[in-house]
C-alpha cells in the first residue's frame, strides 16, 4: 500500500450504524481486526487493551446489562428500553476497554493506546468492507460491562463496536478546515 492508497482508505472510513443484522464476521476477520488493535502505540508497553467479543445471544445479554445499569441511575425509560435491544442490531459488538495503570499518568496514556487501537480496527474493518459504529458505553454502567465481559473491575470500558456487512453506505460528513500551526 502506497501513501495515496493509506490516505484514500483514512478518508473513506465512516461510522456507520447501517449495518445488516443477518450478515456475519468470519472469525479469521475479527481476528485480524482485533490484532490490528494490538500494534497501536504503547510506549510503556503496559499492554492495555481490554476485548470482548460479543456475537449472538450475548449481545441481548450486554443490552440487558447496559440497560439495568441505565434504570438503576435513573435514566428515561424509552431510553432504557432501546438499549434492551439495540445490541441486537449488528451481528457483533466489540468491547473494548483499557487496563488501569500503575500510576494516574499511566492510566491516560493507556486510554490513548487504546484509542488509537480503536482506530486501528476501524480502519481494518473498511479495509474488509465491513460497517463500523464505535459507540460510548453508558454513564454508570461501565462496571456491568466489565463484570460481563470478565474485565477486571479496574478496566474502563472505552467503546462498543458495533459490527458487520453495511446495509447501506453511510454519508460523508463534511469535515472543518484543519487548524495547524507552524512553529519554525
Amino acid at each position: 500500500m502506497n501513501p495515496d492508497e493509506l490516505a484514500e482508505l483514512i478518508a473513506a472510513r465512516r461510522s456507520n450504524i447501517f449495518i445488516d443484522e443477518t450478515s456475519s464476521v468470519s472469525d479469521e476477520q475479527l481476528n485480524q481486526i482485533v490484532m490490528a488493535a494490538q500494534w497501536a502505540p504503547n510506549h510503556k508497553r503496559t499492554w492495555p487493551l481490554r476485548i470482548a467479543i460479543v456475537r449472538g445471544e450475548s449481545r441481548r445479554a450486554l443490552g440487558e446489562t447496559i440497560a439495568d445499569a441505565m434504570a438503576q441511575r435513573g435514566d428515561d425509560e424509552a431510553k432504557v428500553l432501546k438499549t434492551r435491544t439495540k445490541y441486537m442490531r449488528s451481528p457483533v459488538v466489540l468491547v473494548i476497554a483499557s487496563a488501569q495503570g500503575a500510576t494516574v499518568n499511566e492510566t491516560e496514556e493507556n486510554k490513548y493506546a487504546v484509542a488509537a487501537g480503536i482506530q486501528n480496527m476501524l480502519l481494518m474493518t473498511e479495509a474488509m468492507d465491513l460497517a463500523a459504529l464505535w459507540g460510548s458505553p453508558a454513564k454508570d454502567a461501565n462496571d456491568s460491562i466489565t463484570s460481563l465481559c470478565g474485565f477486571d473491575s479496574t478496566d474502563l470500558v472505552m467503546g462498543l463496536v458495533y459490527l458487520g456487512a453495511p446495509s447501506k453506505s453511510a454519508p460523508a460528513v463534511e469535515r472543518p478546515a484543519l487548524r495547524v500551526t507552524y512553529l519554525d
